[in-house]
């Protein structure tokens, strides 16, 4: 049996329905933002579908950079983005150390038994 006649690993398939134009955006210092404008199949742009935009910021931490990433939410242009990306980030982090404090509580809550994992 030859390679072509192996069972395929993955079944990649692509949604033709929810296609997006990337394009993004950089200060070269603090964050990049990414816009995502809903496309059709020929590649023209789909007004019926919203913009997306996120954000990446990198942040500093006691064991060093980490990247945030969050959704900009009701952005219509790249200036409402820029303009929304630092509540954003802020958002995305206060629910990230709200995650990190609710698995840090529930593991200090859970019993331990002897001889059990």
């Amino acid at each position: 049996m030859n390679d072509f006649q192996q069972a395929k690993i993955t079944d990649v398939k692509i949604n033709p329905d929810n296609l997006y134009k990337e394009e993004t955006f950089t200060d070269l210092t603090y964050a990049t933002i990414r816009c995502f404008t809903p496309i059709k199949i020929d590649g023209s742009v789909d007004e019926s579908r919203e913009v997306i935009y996120t954000g990446i910021a990198q942040l500093m931490s006691p064991k060093g950079p980490m990247p945030v990433q969050c959704h900009i939410e009701g952005a219509k242009n790249l200036g409402e983005a820029a303009a929304r990306l630092p509540d954003a980030i802020e958002k995305t982090i206060k629910a990230m150390i709200a995650e990190a404090q609710e698995k840090e509580r529930q593991e200090a809550s859970r019993i331990v038994v002897p001889g059990q994992p």
